[in-house]
C-alpha cells in the first residue's frame, strides 16, 4: 500500500456541553477579536449570539456576519473578508452548517494568503495557514467543520468551485447535538444523506485506506439507524448524538480517501440551479452506485452489511444491488424527492454539467472513471 496522509483537526468537541467546553478553552490564548460566520436564521434564532456571549466571557470580543446563503459565494465572501478587515479580526468563528463553515474557511484562508477564493480551487493551493478556525455545527451532515474540503459558488461561471487545502482545517470542531435538536425535517434529510454520500463514496475510492474505511463502515451503521429517527422525532436526543458522530465519522473517511461521481456531479447541480446540495447527492447516489458497481461490487456489499442489509450468502453483484435498493428506500422513507426532474433541473444543461463535474476534484477518485458521454447518461438516468 502507497504512504498516506491522515487530516483531521487537531482538537474535536463532541456531545452535550462541548460548545461551552470548547469556547471557555479559548480564554487566554490571546485572540483579540473574533469574526462569527453565520447565516441569518442562526443569528435570528439566537445561536450566533449565544456563541458572541461565550466568547465575550473568554475575554474575545466578536462581530455577526449573517450574510452567508446556501451555496456560499465569492461575493459573500468578499464580504465577510471586508467585516474581517475592518473589525481587525484575528480569529474566524463559523456557526451553522456547511454553508457558513466553507464561507468561514474561504475567508480565513483568502486573509493571510491574499489574491481571489478562485485562485485556491483545486488541491493545496495556498502557501500559508490560514488564520485560526473555529467551526461550531449546528447540523448533521456536511462535516465541513472538520474538513480540509471548501466549496465556494462562483457566481459568474455558475460552478461550484472544489477546493481541497488542509490551510482550511479548523483548529477545533464542535459538534453539540443541543445545537442540533431544532432541525427541521427537510434538513435533517437533506444532511443525513449528504454523511451517507460521504461514507460510500469514501469507502469506494481508489485512495480508500483502512482507516478510512472503518469510519465509513461505522457511519453507515449508525446513519441507516438513526437518521429515520432523528428525522421523525427532532428532539431524540440519542438520535441527535448519533448522527452527530456519524456525519463525523463520514467526514474523517472523504477528508482522507476524497469522494466520487456523485459529489462531483452534485457541486454542479448546486452551481447551476442553486439546489440543495444533500438532496442533489440523494438522488444521485443510486444511479452512481450503480456505475460504479461494474468495479467495486464487493465494496458497496461491505457498506450494505453494516447498514444492517441482509447480504449474507449473495454474490458481490446480488449484495450491491440490495444495498442500492436499501439506499432508495431510506431515501424515500425521509422523504427525499425521487428525480432531478423533481428539482426543476434541465435535460438540455446536462452536457456543460458533466463536463464541469469531469473537471471536480471529487471526480479524480471515483472507481470507475468514465467519459463525458458515460456522466452525461448518468445526469439523465436521474430525471
Amino acid at each position: 500500500m502507497a504512504s498516506s496522509t491522515f487530516y483531521v483537526p487537531p482538537v474535536n468537541e463532541m456531545g452535550e456541553g462541548s460548545l461551552e467546553k470548547a469556547i471557555g478553552d479559548l480564554k487566554g490564548r490571546g485572540f483579540n477579536r473574533a469574526l462569527i460566520v453565520t447565516d441569518a436564521f442562526m443569528n435570528s434564532c439566537g445561536t450566533a449570539g449565544k456563541v458572541a456571549s461565550l466568547l465575550d466571557a473568554a475575554g474575545i470580543p466578536s462581530v455577526i456576519f449573517d450574510g452567508v446563503m446556501p451555496n456560499p459565494t465569492v461575493g459573500s465572501v468578499l464580504q465577510g473578508l471586508e467585516l474581517l478587515k475592518e473589525n481587525d479580526a484575528d480569529l474566524v468563528v463559523s456557526v451553522g452548517g456547511g454553508s457558513p463553515h466553507d464561507c468561514a474557511k474561504a475567508v480565513a484562508l483568502v486573509a493571510t494568503n491574499g489574491g481571489e477564493v478562485k485562485d485556491y480551487e483545486g488541491i493545496d493551493r495556498s502557501s500559508k495557514a490560514a488564520l485560526p478556525l473555529i467551526s461550531i455545527n449546528t447540523t448533521a451532515g456536511t462535516a465541513s467543520e472538520m474538513t480540509r474540503f471548501c466549496i465556494i459558488t462562483d457566481e459568474e461561471r455558475h460552478v461550484k468551485m472544489a477546493i481541497v487545502d488542509r490551510h482550511v482545517t479548523p483548529i477545533v470542531s464542535v459538534n453539540d447535538p443541543i445545537l442540533m435538536m431544532g432541525m427541521p425535517k427537510g434538513l435533517s434529510a437533506a444532511t443525513g444523506m449528504d454523511a451517507l454520500t460521504h461514507a460510500f463514496e469514501a469507502y469506494v475510492s481508489t485512495a480508500a485506506t483502512p482507516l478510512t474505511d472503518v469510519c465509513a463502515l461505522k457511519a453507515a451503521e449508525l446513519i441507516a439507524r438513526f437518521l429515520p429517527i432523528a428525522c421523525e422525532d427532532g428532539s431524540n436526543m440519542e438520535a441527535r448524538e448519533a448522527m452527530a458522530y456519524a456525519q463525523f465519522m463520514a467526514g474523517m473517511a472523504f477528508n482522507n480517501a476524497s469522494l466520487g461521481y456523485v459529489h462531483a456531479m452534485a457541486h454542479q447541480l448546486g452551481g447551476y440551479y442553486n439546489l440543495p446540495h444533500g438532496v442533489c447527492n440523494a438522488v444521485l447516489l443510486p444511479h452512481v452506485l450503480r456505475y460504479n458497481a461494474e468495479v467495486a461490487a464487493a465494496r458497496i456489499k461491505d457498506m450494505g452489511a453494516a447498514m444492517g442489509v441482509d447480504v449474507a450468502g449473495l454474490s458481490d453483484r446480488d449484495g450491491a444491488n440490495a444495498t442500492i435498493a436499501a439506499v432508495e428506500a431510506l431515501s424515500k422513507r425521509i422523504d427525499i424527492p425521487a428525480t432531478l426532474t423533481d428539482l426543476g433541473a434541465k435535460r438540455e444543461d446536462v452536457q456543460i454539467l458533466a463536463d464541469h463535474a469531469l473537471k471536480d476534484a471529487c471526480a479524480l477518485t471515483n472507481p470507475r472513471q468514465g467519459s463525458q458521454e458515460e456522466v452525461e447518461a448518468l445526469f439523465l438516468e436521474a430525471f
